[in-house]
């Protein structure tokens, strides 16, 4: 068996074999196969899509690429994974508050992807975090804090981590079945038994429209129930930035802020929900509004905020950023955007929002790019908000002058405003699982 002929099938819309797949992911993992054929042949799965039968062979054959843990972590292993959005730091809101009320999270996050931010880049903003960590230094964590949060080791699905840094510069982002198999491989092989899905819709996602959204948690379940591990997927809205903030140190100040109570918003709804979904799975809560409860508990008691200085200071990082946010990375130039005239900010281009940042040192332009972690800029309206002329429509957090101009004429172009109210953007669309689809609506 060779490449090319595994290249041509695709490219002729073939189906392609288990013995096909396994022989390209085997190649991706272990290097034999060079980045351009692997390139080609994304490109092809891109264009010409794969069945179920194909996506959940991919799936399992990055899975076993290298690996499987069985994790002992005192309780049943969960987890939590985004499509992908900007400004979402739901992980490191949840993560946690969950554990915090007595659940036992083990993620594997990661960078960032396209248009979209990293959960690994921006723990990184924090100083000494290490989220390259040997397996059972992970599991160890997760069985003594309750929450631990890391990149994709060498040893666990190794295949996907070359094919999703491949990904991210040869446009091939957006495929269902690169993105259903490349979240769930890193989950098996990771040892979650109970996994929540959060599936990004509207125009700052990877998904922009709700068919493709709910066709793409569909396939998740789908072959979660054929592989055995209950899947449940979340359809949430990003029609703007989740959080306010959006930029690696300012998504872990804002995550910082809603865990000392001092930050409501949707970012925070969005994680309680996801949250609670999490502790329902692990038998902590008898059902969301309770999952809740005990969330918003944690913290006001300020347990979640202590858990989270606990996986820092696990990780190696300085807990103290904790109380005191200013010991993040801070950018040289930081300047606000200005309304120029009255109006309701009706649309905002979700995508070249994340590209603003992105092109700022927020994200990587190409695989090797090093990140800039004070870099980004903070919205301070939402969709539906009245804004009239001189106010601060947000605040750029810029390397240097030219980057922050740059920044603001791609923000300005990214926002719509219209003359009449509009109202706010939806939060969470509907609930998928085994047992069917039930309607969300937050």
């Amino acid at each position: 068996m060779d490449i090319l002929s595994v290249i041509e099938h695709k490219k002729q819309n073939k189906s392609l074999t288990k013995e096909e797949i396994r022989f390209f992911v085997h190649g991706a993992a272990d290097g034999s196969l060079p980045d351009y054929q692997l390139a080609a042949l994304l490109m092809a799965i891109r264009l010409n899509g794969m069945d179920l039968d194909e996506t959940a062979c991919l799936t399992w054959e990055m899975a076993q690429s290298g690996a499987m843990l069985e994790p002992d972590v005192g309780g049943l292993p969960l987890d939590k994974h985004s499509t992908g959005g900007v400004g979402d730091t739901t992980t490191l809101v949840l993560a946690p508050l969950v554990a915090a009320c007595g659940g036992k999270v083990l993620k594997m996050s990661g960078r960032g992807l396209g248009h979209t931010g990293g959960t690994v880049d921006k723990l990184e903003s924090i100083e000494g975090m290490q989220v390259e960590l040997a397996e059972d230094t992970f599991v160890s964590i997760v069985k003594e804090v309750g929450c631990c949060v890391v990149g994709q080791s060498k040893n666990l699905a190794p295949a996907d981590k070359r094919l999703y840094a491949l990904r991210d510069v040869t446009g091939t982002v957006d495929s269902v079945p690169l993105i259903a198999s490349s979240i769930l491989s890193k989950k098996f092989a990771s040892g979650a038994k109970a996994i929540v899905l959060d599936v990004k819709v509207g125009s700052g996602a990877l998904m922009p429209t709700l068919p493709d959204a709910m066709h793409l948690a569909q396939t998740m379940v789908e072959i979660g129930k054929r592989l055995n591990r209950p899947v449940s997927c979340v359809i949430s809205g990003m029609e703007e930035p989740l959080g306010s903030h959006v930029g690696n140190a300012l998504e872990v100040k804002e995550a910082i802020e809603i865990l000392q109570g001092k930050v409501e918003g949707p970012l925070k709804d969005v994680a309680l929900f996801l949250g609670s979904r999490m502790l329902m799975n692990a038998g902590l809560a008898k059902d969301g509004a309770d999952g809740t409860a005990q969330m918003e508990k944690a913290i006001c008691s300020g347990a979640g905020l202590k858990k989270f200085k606990e996986m820092i200071a696990a990780q190696g990082g300085n807990p103290k950023v904790c109380d005191d946010v200013s010991l993040l990375p801070a950018a040289p130039v930081i300047c606000p955007v200005c309304a120029t005239e009255s109006g309701y900010l009706s649309k905002t281009d979700g995508v070249a929002l994340g590209l603003a940042a992105q092109k700022m040192g927020a994200g990587r332009m190409k695989k090797d790019d090093v990140i800039d972690p004070a870099v980004g800029f903070v919205m301070h309206k939402r969709i539906g908000d009245l804004v009239k002329p001189g106010d601060v429509i947000c605040t750029l957090h810029a390397r240097d002058a030219a980057s922050a101009r740059q920044a603001e004429e791609n923000i300005r172009s990214a926002l719509t405003f219209s003359p009449a109210p509009v109202p706010a953007a939806r939060l969470i669309y509907a609930l998928v699982s085994e047992q069917g689809t039930e309607n969300v609506n937050l």
